[in-house]
């Protein structure tokens, strides 16, 4: 159930980012995700001191992998979104974020609690097809279909195959790709 939850919030956490950057004005993104990001960098820093935060240190304890960085996953997503917001159109970078918050989590989902063929670094044909299948519905009303095919193939391929977090490379990625489109 843990895994479940971490991944709900992930997937929560990242439609609000996309929200944020379709919503506001790319100065006001910018200054909430850095703030956010300083924030967080601050939290994660006096928690490996020792410190103790109300609900923060709650949330790591119950949401965070582990062996994890405390809050390393919400730093890793903050810090590719800003990467985005800075390099690239808000028009793609706010189906790049989606397509990490929804392929990401649901594969997750998905793999964890039904996926029995194994393909990757445990993770399962079920899981990944789910994510990709969902991330494809996800971006239909931000891109045209065929788009939105390359876009999900390519998180896809990121998410299953990259040996680096795939937090800072999926919407780093689809940006990419949707750039080369013309599309930015």
């Amino acid at each position: 159930m843990r895994e479940f939850y971490r991944k709900s919030v992930h997937m929560l956490f990242g439609l609000g980012i996309a929200a944020l950057i379709f919503a506001t004005p790319i100065r006001i993104s910018l200054s909430v995700l850095m703030l956010g990001t300083f924030i967080g960098i601050l939290f994660t820093d006096a928690i490996l001191r020792g410190y103790r935060i109300p609900v923060i240190s709650g949330l790591v304890d119950s949401l965070e992998r582990r062996e994890a960085l405390p809050g390393r996953g919400a730093l890793t997503f903050a810090v590719s979104s800003l990467f985005c917001v800075v390099f690239f159109e808000q028009a793609i970078v706010v189906p790049a974020i989606i397509a990490l918050a929804v392929l990401d989590g649901t594969a997750t989902i998905i793999g964890y609690y039904f996926g029995r063929i194994k393909i990757l670094n445990g993770k399962t044909i079920e899981g990944t097809l789910a994510g990709m299948a969902l991330c494809f519905l996800a971006l239909l009303p931000f891109l045209p279909a065929i788009e939105a095919v390359l876009a999900v193939f390519v998180a896809g391929m990121v998410e299953l195959f990259s040996p680096l977090d795939d937090n800072l490379l999926i919407p780093v990625s689809v940006c990419i790709l949707l750039t080369l489109l013309g599309l930015g």
